[in-house]
């Protein structure tokens, strides 16, 4: 005697060799032993056990399951029942087999209640449980079809509108990723290099610029609505007229200067500061656009800014106009000393702005120590750069920054010029010290009268954000605020909210460090976050300098180990194959490879450079 047993959720058949009523010992067709319930048993067959299961699946496999479901009614049922039921007759062994076999594998249409029993599946709930299996069967063809597309690098068209998250984002879950990582597997490609050659990185420079878009502006970089309209504000009018020193392309001026002759041949210096809080008060509409995007983000092919355009050109110091602003005073005698300082809210006209790429040229050392050279406000820069290094020394940093190199990045049509601009310059003096000085005063004022603020420090060559005072050790003062920016860096527009009220007689925005502490640790992260951006951009367009010249071969400087800073340009890479050589030592390098996607070069090392002999 032969049985037809369910062993674990599988069917098998073995035949009998003891029966001990309540447990069998069987022998399956290929030999081995098992014991096993005899309540496991579904069937007791004569017919021949190699035979049984093959004719089984045979029924099974013939069986219409649809039908089955229709003839099998609502309730719950035997297989044996069901079986006489859909044959009309006394079925064979292997009958019985074949319908309970098709029961067991359509768990959709029946439902396991026991051994050899079953429910079906109520209507709704079958063609439910039918419609999920065809989306299924119709999201694995479209998946596949996707993976076959990518597989010979061409992008499906519905990946055009994932294509953000599948670079920034990926949804493991979502059927385009899923469909890339089994491509990129194939192909052995990270994701990223696979959609670069699916054509879907138009422009690499769009893909860098995109990512920190993703993640800091998700809802655009467009200020909706409209935040101009008439700035009527009642406030004395200097008397001098100023100006300001900038580059070419800014067109948030927040600064400018003026210098009034006085007896005895003393001057008074105006440093004039744009005053936005003057039509952006604390928790107004306008405040919350510039808070929740903390400073304006520059890039060297653009920018983005912390105010809407149409309130920059209200408080921007651009020329012809009369401004408000936040003006410090400053006294000085013949020797370049300070006699005393004032700071008031009032207006000033603005009678210039100059440019760098006009003024660098022509206002140098040598052009102001023999008194020659044509350049607009002449009598006013000398004496303010004689002033500034005045400044400079009292700070103990004379001659600080002098033969370091700044780079200016010009992007226009694609195409990227970067030009050194000597630190320390008179141009450059000028406006530092002259912001130093601002900003250190104001400090002082702040910390005098006990005013909420904000405060930069350093202090064991550590800068950090705080909201008391503290020496700044790199600049050389007792303490400075950030209150020269205001268009452009929330924090600059707290701290000048606060000097502002505090003149006026006006009740203070920040009475407590509480809501201060708060906004200098948003800023911190976003003014990071922008840091790191513009670093990276500015990277990306030093490689497509390289690129765009056709530059092969160039020099540099070891910083230590294999780190290596370009002569020419603000780029340090690693050399691999550097020698052992001296921190400062030059070298001469052939560059191999530029990847704008990863915006790494790859360099190889030449030769060290020859020293001149005299």
């Amino acid at each position: 005697m032969n049985v037809f047993y369910e062993d674990d959720g599988h069917f098998k058949v073995g035949a009998i060799f003891a029966d001990n009523n309540t447990s069998l010992q069987v022998e399956a067709p290929h030999g081995k032993r098992a014991k096993i319930k005899a309540q496991s048993v579904l069937l007791r067959f004569e017919s021949s056990l190699h035979e049984f299961m093959p004719l089984a699946e045979k029924v099974a496999g013939e069986i219409d399951l649809n039908f089955l479901w229709e003839v099998s009614g609502q309730n719950e049922f035997g297989f044996e029942d069901l079986a006489k039921e859909y044959f009309g007759r006394q079925p064979v062994a292997h009958e019985y087999a074949g319908l309970l076999i098709r029961l067991h594998s359509a768990p959709m249409h029946f439902y396991k209640k026991g051994r050899g029993r079953y429910k079906p599946a109520p209507p709704d709930a079958l063609k439910s449980a039918l419609a999920s299996v065809e989306k299924k069967r119709l999201l694995a063809e479209q998946q596949a079809r996707y993976v076959t597309q990518l597989s010979e690098f061409q992008l499906p068209s519905e990946f055009t509108p994932h294509l953000n998250h599948l670079f920034y984002k990926p949804d493991r879950n979502s059927l385009e990723n899923k469909a890339l990582e089994a491509a990129c597997e194939a192909l052995h490609l990270s994701p990223v290099r696979l959609l670069e050659k699916c054509g879907a990185i138009p422009s690499v420079h769009d893909y860098h610029l995109n990512r920190f878009l993703f993640e800091y502006f998700p809802r655009g970089t467009v200020f909706s609505g409209s935040h101009g309209g008439d700035l009527a504000i009642d406030l004395p009018l200097a008397e001098a007229k100023a100006f300001s020193i900038d580059d070419a392309a800014t067109t948030e001026i927040d600064d400018a200067f003026s210098i009034t002759p006085l007896a005895d041949g003393k001057r008074r210096v105006g440093i004039h500061i744009a005053a936005p809080v003057l039509g952006c008060e604390a928790g107004s509409e306008l405040d919350a656009l510039a808070r929740d995007r903390m400073s304006t983000v520059y890039h060297p092919a653009g920018k983005i800014t912390m105010m809407p355009e149409e309130v920059i050109s209200q408080f921007t110091l651009a020329e012809g106009r009369i401004c408000p602003v936040l003006s410090l005073y400053v006294t000085v005698d013949q020797d370049y000393r300070i006699l005393d300082m004032e700071s008031r809210v009032e207006r000033v006209a603005i009678a210039h702005n100059l440019r760098l790429d006009m003024l660098e040229s022509q206002f140098t050392e040598e052009n102001i120590a023999a008194g020659t050279g044509d350049y607009p406000y002449k009598a006013e820069l000398d004496f303010l750069w004689h002033f500034a290094s005045v400044l400079e020394a009292g700070r103990g940093k004379a001659d600080n920054g002098h033969g370091r190199v700044d780079y200016a990045f010009h992007v226009e049509n694609d195409r990227v010029v970067i030009e050194p601009r000597r630190r320390g310059n008179p141009c450059d003096k000028v406006v530092s010290e002259l912001m130093i000085l601002v900003n250190s005063a104001w400090g002082d004022y702040l910390s005098k009268h006990e005013i909420p603020a904000l405060y930069r420090a350093q202090q064991g060559g550590k800068v950090r954000m705080t909201t008391h005072p503290a020496p700044h050790e790199g600049l050389g003062v007792a303490q400075y605020i950030w209150g020269s920016s205001p268009i452009r860096r929330y924090v600059d527009l707290c701290n000048q909210r606060q000097l502002a009220a505090h003149i006026q007689g006006k009740s203070l925005p920040y009475a407590a460090t509480s809501e201060l502490f708060e906004i200098m640790r948003a800023f911190e992260l976003a003014y990071d976050a922008y840091a790191e951006f513009q670093r990276g951009m500015e990277r990306y367009w030093c490689l497509r300098y390289l690129h765009q010249e056709a530059i092969t071969a160039t020099t540099g400087t070891v910083i230590r180990d294999n780190l290596v800073r370009f002569d020419q340009l603000p780029l340090v890479v690693r050399i691999n194959d550097l020698p052992s050589l001296p921190a400062g030592s030059g070298i001469e390098l052939e560059i191999d490879a530029i990847d704008l996607l990863d915006r790494e070069v790859i360099c190889r090392f030449r030769q060290a450079k020859k020293t001149a002999v005299s």
